[in-house]
């Protein structure tokens, strides 16, 4: 098969489209002609070998976790799927990568919604699974109040949207430029930085109830101080969690069962047009050097998102 792939760390410039054995699905999987793939943050730091991960891969390597296609093989024990389905999921996270190739092997997965258009549910996957399991954590529901610092990036514009869904009010962090963008998904804006507490008071009342950082940005304290306990707080991506009392999620997309529950509640919240992936650019495979300096870039508000159709039309390029 034809894939996007590197064969040593570095720049973007690494990546290139080159050949690949093709995957088979194992039990409790299916495969697709994957029609699109996101670059993600994860994506990055493994290509330029940043990253403590980055040791445990066999190059070359195909990155990206995130897909959407036609399924055209089922693995055993798989029930209600057929090859023709249209599907959109993700890979397991022990493999890294994966899906910017012309055949993936989805390790949890749903219906594509007719309310995301492909780039958008090759986008989705880790990010709805990342946000469900986040505020399942946190118990929001319809009286709840919850803080999300990092509103507008790719996970957060989707904990905003599924947290609304759920009847929450939501106070959403973001530099100034996308607190518009945060009003369009039901969020009301505030200031990014330090100084939170004081900016979410003069919005409400009461203070928050709930708060989920997604940025890392070191605001736990101040998280801390507007919820009243650090048992309140979940922090997606500041690893001294630990010396706040705060807990970590981290993602486990081995978890087919979670996976697919929070992929099938955004699926339907889209058909409703209540729920939607926000993506920034889109690139041809043979682009995704380019793809990748996007993604890299600020402000990182909304998806990446690499078009493969042409590797499934076999041209190399």
């Amino acid at each position: 098969m034809f894939a996007v792939q590197f064969e040593r760390f570095g720049p973007p410039g690494v990546l290139a489209v080159g050949t690949a054995p093709a995957p088979r699905p194992g039990p409790r999987q299916v495969r697709i002609v994957a029609r699109t793939a996101a670059v993600s943050p994860v994506d990055l730091g493994l290509r330029a070998g940043e990253t403590a991960m980055s040791r445990n891969l066999a190059l070359p390597h195909i990155p990206g976790v995130d897909a959407a296609g036609v399924i055209d093989e089922v693995g055993a024990e798989v029930t209600g799927y057929a090859v023709g389905d249209e599907v959109f999921g993700a890979v397991d996270v022990a493999s890294l990568g994966g899906a910017s190739a012309q055949f993936v092997v989805l390790d949890f997965w749903a219906p594509k919604p007719n309310g995301l258009s492909w780039a958008e549910a090759g986008a989705a996957g880790t990010g709805i699974e990342t946000a469900t399991r986040a505020l399942d954590l946190l118990d929001v529901d319809d009286r709840t109040t919850l803080v999300v610092d990092g509103a507008a990036g790719g996970v957060g514009s989707i904990v905003v949207q599924l947290a609304v869904a759920r009847g929450a009010r939501v106070i959403g962090t973001a530099r100034p430029e996308s607190h518009q963008f945060l009003k369009g998904l039901g969020a009301e804006p505030v200031g990014y930085g330090p100084g939170l507490p004081a900016r979410v008071r003069a919005l409400t009342t009461a203070d928050a109830d709930r708060a989920l950082d997604v940025a890392g940005a070191g605001s736990l304290g101040e998280l801390i101080d507007l919820t009243g306990a650090a048992d309140r707080v979940v922090t997606l991506a500041d690893f001294g969690a630990a010396a706040h009392g705060v807990r970590l999620s981290m993602g486990r997309l081995g978890g087919q069962a979670d996976g697919v529950h929070g992929l099938a509640i955004a699926a339907a919240l889209a058909d409703q047009g209540r729920f939607r992936v926000p993506v920034r650019e889109i690139h041809g495979a043979h682009q995704a050097a380019q793809a990748h300096e996007t993604a890299a870039k600020p402000p990182r508000r909304g998806k990446v998102v690499l078009d493969l159709r042409d590797l499934s039309q076999n041209r190399p390029g």
